[in-house]
């Protein structure tokens, strides 16, 4: 073959991969898709689990969780629970090991449309936001402000567009609302107008659940139709580290059960303040508190939807303040995991949040050791993996887009490889070798697995040195800095119609103005 034709053999096949990079592909046939599966890293062995299982059953025994609320003691005295000297919920190794048994499996985590319903059981994987960040990220400026409302809807119209984050949980606090019946409808309302993906948020008083309960029943068409597919958990830290029931949370959650909406079962200690400064003894506690609450929640309800969450963070011992960033947060969040895995429970936790204060280098190191380490345990739903920084305390719209790209890339590598006839490729390599173009550019099996093999980055650009200085030197920050102002001044779903937002706002104090969730919207004018 002259060089002539080699040359426009390589163009046709270039011509042909972007044609092909430009139609879209089945999720089913895509490189990676929501609820792959990991499992291949195991920091803990068999006899370890063994080990942290026994101790905690131990503690549950003999230590037992302070401050039970009346129902909690009511319900769980009832199936052999006790009292002991010093007022101590204690829980026998029989009763857990009954729960373990009995308690409910392989749910789904339903999505407002089924195309975003999650599964996440085994060694499934999916990846989400979380948090209450109490500022905005702004890069741009490099400054900090105060969360608003209004940032939780922009934060789910952002997620809504990104394919390696599969729920949203609400990621900040919004600073406007006064009060916290305010910000507990507020919040929830902001989120599923926001996005269709399953969302999670959490509220402070039972009364502030139900009256979610009535929003959500209207939005989903009926109590019996929101019980079929509830949309939206509650996330519930119903443990004080350590071992101590926080009272408000356990009322919130019994409600929460009560009216069929998953809860997340969040223990979150902080090594070496709340929790033991071995990792070992922080990830024993964080079992056996998420053990009580899966005991309690079935206590209540019975078979009650139900996330086992040990959520345990590390404290810089040096200063005593939180590291999310840290190696060790990507040991105790893959440990508690394998633990989730041990029970056969369906385990959430968190990692992908930085001590970074912007999107820079060091965000980039943390959340890619973080996220990327803990994802390959096979934990089933990563929170807190887009969008964090300075160690939850602020949260980066442009962030979600830039760590969209990375959850992609950390979810090809929780796909692995697969070996097989036809990917061992030896006719293919045969062909090109003996009777082709000593390439592979053009090939027939190079564009069938473009897209179903290889995932690409939508912020991060891989031109070469001379490409990129002839566009200008862009740099990711600025480039996801105009997605994100692309999507938020063209992207307004419909996801609460005009006729259903009027019935709501008329039983309900919404704060958010609907000119901000259609277009016109002042603010990105």
């Amino acid at each position: 073959m002259s060089a002539v034709e080699d040359l426009s053999r390589r163009r046709g096949g270039r011509e042909a991969r972007r044609a092909l990079r430009a139609r879209p592909i089945p999720m089913a046939e895509a490189a990676v898709r929501p609820g792959m599966e990991g499992g291949q890293y195991k920091p803990l062995s068999e006899r370890d689990m063994q080990r942290i299982h026994e101790t905690a059953l131990k503690l549950l025994e003999t230590v037992g969780l302070a401050q039970a609320i009346p129902t909690c003691v009511e319900a769980m005295t009832a199936r052999g629970c006790y009292l002991n000297a010093q007022g101590r919920l204690c829980i026998p190794r029989g009763l857990v090991e009954d729960t373990l048994a009995s308690c409910a499996r392989n749910f789904v985590l339903h999505g407002r449309d089924p195309k975003h319903d999650m599964e996440p059981s085994g060694n499934k994987v999916y990846f989400g936001t979380a948090g209450a960040a109490v500022h905005i990220v702004e890069p741009e400026t490099k400054t900090y402000r105060e969360s608003v409302l209004a940032d939780l809807y922009d934060a789910g119209r952002i997620v809504d567009t990104c394919e390696h984050i599969h729920f949203y949980q609400r990621p900040v606090t919004a600073r406007d609302m006064l009060t916290g019946h305010d910000l507990d409808i507020n919040t929830m309302y902001a989120c599923i107008a926001g996005t269709q993906k399953h969302v999670g948020t959490s509220m402070v008083d039972p009364a502030h659940v139900d009256e979610c309960l009535q929003i959500l029943h209207v939005v989903a068409g009926g109590e019996d139709k929101w019980r079929e597919r509830p949309f939206v958990s509650q996330s519930n830290c119903f443990v004080v580290p350590p071992m101590k029931f926080a009272e408000d949370a356990c009322r919130c959650l019994e409600a929460a059960a009560r009216g069929g909406m998953p809860v997340l079962l969040l223990s979150a200690a902080q090594a070496g303040a709340t929790s033991p400064a071995a990792l070992a003894g922080t990830v024993v506690q964080a079992v056996a508190e998420c053990l009580a609450g899966l005991v309690y929640i079935n206590c209540v309800v019975p078979g009650a939807i139900a996330i086992w969450g040990p959520w345990p963070f590390v404290s810089d011992l040096r200063t005593g303040a939180m590291s999310g960033g840290s190696g060790e947060q990507a040991l105790i969040t893959s440990g508690c995991a394998q633990m989730g895995h041990f029970y056969n429970l369906t385990v959430g936790s968190a990692a992908g949040m930085c001590d970074s204060k912007m999107p820079d280098m060091q965000a980039g190191y943390e959340k890619g050791v973080t996220a990327g380490i803990s994802a390959m345990t096979g934990i089933n739903l990563l929170y807190e993996s887009a969008g964090m920084h300075a160690s939850l305390l602020g949260f980066c719209l442009e962030s979600l887009l830039i760590d969209n790209d990375m959850l992609g890339s950390i979810n090809r590598n929780v796909r692995g490889i697969e070996v097989n006839e036809d990917t061992l490729s030896l006719e293919v390599i045969a062909d090109v070798c003996l009777a082709g173009p000593g390439h592979y550019l053009g090939n027939e099996q190079t564009l069938t697995l473009m897209q179903k093999e290889y995932v690409y980055p939508h912020v991060a650009n891989r031109m070469s040195p001379k490409e990129w200085n002839e566009a200008g030197k862009p740099e990711i920050v600025a480039r996801a800095a105009a997605r994100k102002r692309e999507i938020l001044t063209t992207y307004y779903p419909d996801y609460i119609p005009r006729a259903i937002d009027e019935q709501i706002r008329a039983r309900h104090d919404i704060k958010l103005p609907r000119g901000m969730m259609e277009p016109g919207d002042p603010r990105w004018a």
